[in-house]
C-alpha cells in the first residue's frame, strides 16, 4: 500500500505574497459565485418543483463554494504547517468540483435518456474522484500522472454524455459543456508554468472561474429551469 508523504516533507509552490494574494482573491470571488449559483439553483429549482435539479444543483453549487473557498485560505495562508494542510485539500477539491459538475447532468438529462447510461456513469465518475482523490491526498507529487490523467479522463469522459443531452435539449446545451471544458483545460497550460512565469497561476484561476460559469450557464438554463418531472425512474 502507497505510504502517505508527511506534511514536514511536502514543497509548497514558490509564489511572491502578491502573487498569494491575487491567487486568493480571484478564488474568493469564485467562492461568492458558488453561492450565487447554489441559491439560484435551489430557488428556480423549488419553484418548478424540479427535485432532481434541486438534488443535483444542491450537490453541485455546495462543491463549487468548497473548491474556491479551500483554494482561497489555500493561497491567503502564510508557507507553514496549515498551508501545506489546506495545499492537500486544495488538490483533492478538485476532483470534488468535477463530481460535482457531473451530478446534476446525469440527474437530470441522462437519467431521462437512459437509466442504465446513468447508472454507469454514476458509478465511474463517483469511483473514479474517489480513487484520485485518494492518491493526490497521498502525495500529490509523486502521483501527479494520476492526478492529472484524472483530471484529464474524468473532465473529458463528458464526451460521453454530448449526444444524449443533444437529445434531451438540442445543441446548446453540449456547447456550453464543451466550451467551459475547454477553459479548464487551456488554464492547465498556465498551471504548468506557475511557478515559472510570474502570475500564471492566477491566470490559471481566471480560465476556471471562466469554466465555472460556462457550465453554469448550461446547468441552471438546461438542468434546472428546463427539467421538471417527478421523483420517479422512467
Amino acid at each position: 500500500m502507497a505510504k502517505r508523504t508527511k506534511l514536514a516533507d511536502r514543497k509548497l509552490p514558490d509564489y511572491t505574497r502578491g502573487e498569494e494574494i491575487m491567487n486568493m482573491v480571484t478564488h474568493i470571488v469564485g467562492a461568492a459565485f458558488g453561492l450565487v449559483a447554489l441559491v439560484l439553483c435551489i430557488v428556480f429549482s423549488l419553484l418548478r418543483h424540479n427535485w432532481w435539479g434541486f438534488a443535483g444543483g444542491l450537490v453541485y453549487g455546495l462543491m463549487m463554494i468548497y473548491l474556491y473557498t479551500i483554494s482561497s485560505v489555500y493561497h491567503g495562508l502564510i508557507p507553514e504547517k496549515p498551508k501545506k494542510v489546506m495545499q492537500v485539500l486544495d488538490h483533492c477539491s478538485i476532483f470534488a468540483m468535477i463530481f460535482g459538475s457531473y451530478v446534476p447532468v446525469l440527474l437530470t438529462g441522462i437519467r431521462r435518456q437512459s437509466i442504465v447510461l446513468f447508472i454507469i456513469l454514476f458509478v465511474l465518475v463517483t469511483v473514479g474522484c474517489v480513487v484520485c482523490i485518494v492518491f493526490t491526498a497521498i502525495d500529490w507529487k509523486k502521483y501527479a500522472v494520476i492526478s492529472m490523467t484524472g483530471y484529464f479522463a474524468i473532465g473529458w469522459a463528458a464526451i460521453l454524455v454530448l449526444y444524449p443531452l443533444y437529445k434531451e435539449y438540442g445543441i446548446e446545451m453540449p456547447l456550453w459543456l464543451i466550451g467551459g471544458g475547454l477553459a479548464y483545460t487551456l488554464g492547465i497550460i498556465f498551471f504548468a508554468y506557475g511557478n515559472k512565469i510570474r502570475y500564471f497561476h492566477s491566470v490559471f484561476h481566471l480560465f476556471i472561474l471562466l469554466g465555472s460559469a460556462l457550465h453554469f450557464v448550461a446547468i441552471l438554463k438546461f438542468c434546472i429551469l428546463e427539467t421538471f418531472t417527478p421523483i420517479y425512474f422512467h
